[in-house]
């Protein structure tokens, strides 16, 4: 079945993500939850934010562990603490990875990721995937 608002054109689904606002990005770059955090929380992943642990899974890293410092929206990609590399000048720099290269092992939780967290698993058990979040304040 074909969405009437979204087009099949390659061309237009790469301009789309692409240019695609901050706020949609970062569901864009979520990540899989490790195994024990899937079965604490009954969620598949979750939109990746600073000071969450993360492994890194794949790619020349695979195997690191460490806090994300920064999500930089912009290049798609993630910094995390402790995984740098020396330039030819003598200078530190950080190495970006992709979300999707990386589980995340430790989530920071606060009021409003619970009350994400909240509505994810209530969206799941009641079968509405696809709808809009309707949040509930937690106190």
């Amino acid at each position: 079945m074909t969405h009437k608002t979204t087009s099949s054109s390659r061309r237009k689904q790469r301009k789309a993500h692409f240019q695609a606002a901050s706020n949609d990005r970062r569901k864009m770059m979520a990540t899989h939850l490790s195994k024990d955090l899937k079965q604490k929380y009954d969620i598949q992943s979750m939109a990746i934010r600073r000071d969450d642990e993360v492994k890194v899974t794949s790619g020349s890293l695979k195997g690191h562990i460490g806090k994300v410092i920064q999500v930089y929206r912009n290049k798609w990609c993630i910094f995390v603490d402790k995984i740098t590399r020396v330039k030819s000048n003598g200078a530190n720099v950080m190495i970006p990875i992709d979300p999707s290269n990386c589980v995340v092992t430790k989530l920071k939780i606060d009021k409003d990721r619970t009350s994400l967290l909240s509505c994810k698993r209530r969206a799941k058990n009641t079968g509405n995937k696809g709808e809009k979040y309707t949040r509930v304040d937690v106190d």
